[in-house]
């Protein structure tokens, strides 16, 4: 989708189910919450490496727990003694941009300085690896938008939520809107019409961007195996890949430290932080 491109309506809508109280986030697990496979479970893993290694096609869905794994914050556990006081999803939305836009810039340039600051962990790397080493066999699907998979080297990763490095236009771009000719200020606006930049991420209520779905729908409707990494099951539509793939026949694994909402959609739940487990499925 090219820069400053409006969002198609698919009827696809972004949303996030309410946490149920007290429900932990993937980075506020405990330590011991998150360990390996004991060796009871050791077979489930040298089964899911050999569906892996027959495969001629897998998909990876992966969600914030992947990312949590190398320091960035979800909105949940943003503590930031700012930040902290507003509501994530206030922020997070067209509504919430155009009531307080200098806010919500700056709420974005906060998150994007925490990405930067961060490195991708060895998850990240390990998806990398194998997809260059099986070149076409692997479609990485992710509800990231902080660009880590792509820093690892992963390549054409379905953005699903859009990414947060990329600005693009609030209203539809006239002739007259550049991206690269904007005057400053928080947010940055078209000279001539006034147009404002926003992040190039997908909001809560928007439709995702319909070339991406459709990729991302594709590819889970087509491989063999479906990994699930990183994600509670609670944002939607993306949460629904996992179904479909298990409705078209493909053997679905989920990767968490905790129980998530796609575990009855799942031949196989491996707990454990992704970081750890990656690597020791994808080896060699």
């Amino acid at each position: 989708m090219r820069p400053g491109a409006a969002l198609p309506h698919n009827g696809l809508l972004f949303f996030l189910r309410p946490p149920m109280p007290d429900e932990p986030s993937p980075a506020s697990l405990p330590a011991a919450a998150a360990e390996l496979p004991g060796q009871g479970e050791l077979h489930e893993l040298h089964e899911l490496r050999e569906r892996i290694a027959h495969a001629a096609h897998i998909a990876v869905l992966t969600g914030a727990g992947v990312s949590a794994e190398s320091g960035v914050p979800t909105f949940r556990d943003d503590k930031n003694s700012y930040w902290a006081q507003f509501n994530p999803q206030d922020m997070a939305s067209e509504a919430g941009f155009r009531a307080h836009p200098q806010r919500v810039w700056q709420w974005y340039a906060h998150r994007r300085e925490a990405v930067a600051a961060v490195q991708p962990n060895a998850g990240h790397h390990a998806l990398a690896q194998w997809a260059l080493q099986h070149p076409g066999r692997m479609t990485l699907v992710t509800q990231n938008v902080d660009g880590l998979h792509q820093r690892a080297g992963s390549p054409g990763v379905l953005c699903l939520h859009g990414e947060l490095m990329r600005d693009r236009w609030l209203e539809r771009p006239r002739a007259c809107c550049d991206l690269a000719g904007l005057n400053p200020g928080e947010p940055p606006q078209c000279p001539v019409c006034g147009n404002l930049v926003r992040p190039g991420v997908v909001w809560f209520g928007e439709s995702l961007p319909m070339g991406v779905w459709q990729a991302a729908e594709a590819a889970v409707q087509r491989c063999e195996v479906l990994l699930v990494v990183g994600t509670s099951g609670a944002v939607y539509p993306a949460a629904g890949l996992a179904r479909i793939a298990r409705r078209a026949g493909a053997h679905v694994a989920v990767i968490n430290p905790a129980p998530s909402e796609l575990d009855d959609a799942a031949h196989q739940c491996l707990r454990g932080p992704s970081a750890q487990i990656l690597p020791a499925l994808l080896a060699g």
